[in-house]
C-alpha cells in the first residue's frame, strides 16, 4: 500500500509539473514577425495600414528597399524623430529587412479619402505638377519617379497614395529644407528644393485626394526609366 501511495504521488507531482510547463509555453507571445512589430502598431496601424494620426504614414504594401532604407536612416539618426531612433538603435540590420518585408507583404486597403478644402484652382496646380511636373523650374512630375498610378517602383520609390495632406506637406518640407535625406545622389532633395510653399500645398492636396487604383502593388524594377539617378533606388 505504502508503495502504491508513493506511485500515486509521484505521478501527480509529474502531471503538475507538465501543467505547469505546459501553461508557461502556452503563455509566451507567439515567435512570429506579426508579434514583434506589435510596437508599431499604435503609430501605425496593425498591418501598416496607418491610423488617424495624419503624421504616421501607411506602410503596408510599400516596397522593401523603401521600408529598409527608412528604417536604416532612422537607426543611424540621419532621419531624426526619438522615438523611432530610440527603437531601432540596438536592432541588426538583417532584422530590419526582415521587418521591412513583413510590411511590404502586408496589403490592407487604402483608408476612404479624407475631406478636402483645397479650392479647385489648388488641386489643379497639385495635378499638373503630380502628372507633368513644370520643365521651366526643372520639376520632373512625381509620376516619372514614382509611377503613372502613383503606387511606386521596387526596390526603393513608395507610392504616394493613402497618405494625408499634413504628412505629405511634412515630409516635403523636410526635404527642402535638409531635415530629411538619402542615399546620394539625393533626387527628392534636388526636387523639392525647387518647390515653394504654394507647390508642397497643392501637391499634397491632390495626391490626398486621389482613389487607390486596381493595383495598389509597386511595379517591378526597371518597368520605367527614371528622369534622373537617384540613390535609393539602386543600380
Amino acid at each position: 500500500m505504502f508503495a502504491r501511495a508513493a506511485a500515486s504521488a509521484a505521478l501527480v507531482v509529474t502531471l503538475a509539473a507538465f501543467d505547469g510547463a505546459a501553461a508557461q509555453t502556452a503563455s509566451q507571445p507567439p515567435d512570429t514577425m506579426a508579434a514583434r512589430v506589435e510596437a508599431c502598431t499604435p503609430c501605425h496601424g496593425n498591418k501598416g495600414e496607418g491610423t488617424s494620426d495624419v503624421y504616421f504614414p501607411r506602410l503596408a504594401g510599400k516596397p522593401s528597399g523603401y521600408l529598409y532604407n527608412q528604417l536604416l536612416a532612422f537607426k543611424s539618426g540621419r532621419r531624426k524623430y526619438p522615438p523611432m531612433n530610440y527603437l531601432l538603435e540596438f536592432l541588426t540590420d538583417p532584422y530590419l529587412q526582415q521587418m521591412a518585408e513583413y510590411f511590404a507583404d502586408q496589403h490592407p486597403p487604402l483608408p476612404p479619402v479624407a475631406a478636402n478644402d483645397a479650392s479647385q484652382e489648388v488641386l489643379q496646380r497639385g495635378q499638373l505638377l503630380v502628372s507633368r511636373g513644370d520643365p521651366q523650374r526643372q520639376i520632373p512630375a512625381c509620376g516619372s519617379c514614382h509611377g503613372p498610378a502613383l503606387t511606386g517602383m521596387e526596390p526603393g520609390i513608395p507610392g504616394l497614395l493613402g497618405l494625408r495632406p499634413n504628412y505629405i506637406s511634412a515630409q516635403l518640407g523636410a526635404w527642402r529644407y535638409g531635415t530629411r535625406t538619402a542615399k546620394a545622389p539625393d533626387c527628392m532633395q534636388q526636387v523639392a528644393a525647387r518647390l515653394t510653399e504654394e507647390d508642397v500645398t497643392a501637391v499634397a492636396a491632390w495626391l490626398a485626394s486621389r482613389q487607390a487604383p486596381v493595383n495598389l502593388a509597386p511595379v517591378p524594377k526597371g518597368t520605367y526609366v527614371l528622369p534622373f539617378a537617384c540613390g535609393s533606388e539602386g543600380d
